[in-house]
């Protein structure tokens, strides 16, 4: 049984797609710009989706999906109709969502009529300029910048602020699709694009770590594996990106060598090493020395919110820092990961003064809670499964030097 019937209009007629439409669940007539007539489905509660483009009516019907949280789609069109509307659902919607197209008669002379007038030869570029016009959720983009990185680089933390993702716990910059969650791609492409202009760089060259919780380092230029947690480079113009929602964004830049690099370090890549583990890759790879490397580690989950079980707890003080663990006590205790990577990059050679986290005082803050700040970042922690994501960006301005936008404030 499905949650909601889509009457294509655009591609179809009312009355092939009223006659084939079941009785139940509720009935959207998708009209553009089209005219629209319900007579063959009087008697029947329908929401009008016209005045304007395809992609802005399946825009607003599903943030009526959504709003009403449903998933399941029944979708009447013609056969041309569903080629269309494949390519919109890969844009607007993701595997949350289930369609089930049942098409229309192909010999309707209205259907075919109106099959070749209505359709559209690129669906992805219709949604990108719609997005591009929507109004900015959560006020303007906003980035936090490290004191500690200079001008050479580029860089930032991003929040949630200045994007189009409406859904509550994904409002309003949320930066990654999910096959799981129902921000799709394009709206998520659009966020980047809108941190992407704030920030100073194109969006294209922004690379994303393939997360899997884990030490694995890519070196740009060497076979990509299929998941890592940390990149590094010395190319200029790639933008490297770490995202997190309690998982620290760390950057790593090397002023001397012309280096950088980025991790997602969450408490199993903390425990197996990720950090220092990008340190040895910058120093093998291109000659870093340790001591040259400076740390920004951006947002994420304080000991103040973070607990995990007893053992796995423990393993931070008997495997980093007693001081890792603050009530060692507690059947749930806290844990402190950002004291936990500093511990290990002091270990591995990173000089303390060169590492800009939490414990630093003389700088404006880059790294603070996740969890205690709704307004400002997303919280897997705090909003559960369906959370979303900021993140750590960095790259080699291809001039040399970064924007005066850049600049730490």
């Amino acid at each position: 049984m499905c949650d909601a019937v889509l009457l294509d209009l655009v591609h179809g007629c009312a009355t092939c797609a009223g006659a084939a439409a079941p009785d139940g669940p509720r009935v959207f007539l998708l009209c553009g710009k089209r005219p629209w007539d319900t007579s063959s489905l009087a008697g029947r509660r329908v929401h009008v989706l016209d005045g304007g483009s395809t992609a802005e009516c399946l825009y607003r019907f599903k943030q009526t999906v959504d709003e009403l949280e449903l998933s399941s789609v029944l979708v009447l069109t013609s056969p041309r109709g569903r080629g269309a509307l494949l390519a919109y659902q890969r844009q607007l919607f993701t595997g949350v969502y289930s369609f089930e197209y049942r098409l229309t008669a192909a010999d309707c002379p209205t259907c075919r009529s109106r099959a070749g007038s209505a359709h559209t030869d690129s669906p992805a570029e219709e949604v990108s300029e719609f997005l591009q016009l929507l109004p900015a959720l959560r006020g303007h983009v906003s980035v936090l910048r490290s004191t500690l990185i200079p001008d050479c680089f580029g860089h930032g933390f991003s929040t949630r602020s200045g994007g189009v993702s409406y859904i509550p716990t994904l409002s309003a910059l949320n930066l990654f699709s999910s096959s799981r969650r129902r921000d799709p791609g394009a709206v998520v492409q659009e966020n980047r694009r809108r941190l992407a202009v704030h920030a100073g760089f194109h969006p294209l060259p922004l690379r994303l770590v393939k997360v899997n919780h884990a030490r694995d380092v890519w070196v740009l230029g060497k076979a990509e594996p299929e998941s890592y947690d940390a990149m590094v480079t010395d190319r200029t113009g790639v933008v490297l990106a770490a995202p997190g929602a309690d998982c620290m964004p760390i950057l790593f830049a090397d002023p001397a060598s012309k280096v950088i690099a980025v991790a997602h370090a969450g408490w199993r890549g903390t425990l197996m090493g990720v950090a220092m583990a990008t340190v040895e890759n910058m120093a093998t790879a291109f000659g870093c020395r340790v001591s040259d490397i400076l740390v920004a580690v951006g947002p994420s989950v304080g000991a103040c919110c973070f607990t995990l079980d007893w053992d796995q707890a423990l393993d931070f003080s008997r495997r980093i820092h007693p001081d890792c663990v603050p009530d060692p006590e507690s059947a749930r205790p806290h844990v402190n990961i950002r004291l936990a990577n500093r511990v290990l990059l002091e270990r591995g050679g990173v000089l303390p003064e060169h590492i800009h986290d939490d414990t630093v005082t003389e700088r404006p803050c880059v790294t603070p809670c996740t969890a205690c700040h709704p307004e400002a970042f997303f919280s897997h922690v705090r909003d559960g499964a369906n959370f979303g994501t900021q993140v750590g960006f960095l790259w080699i301005p291809e001039d040399g030097n970064a924007d005066e936008a850049q600049r730490p404030l």
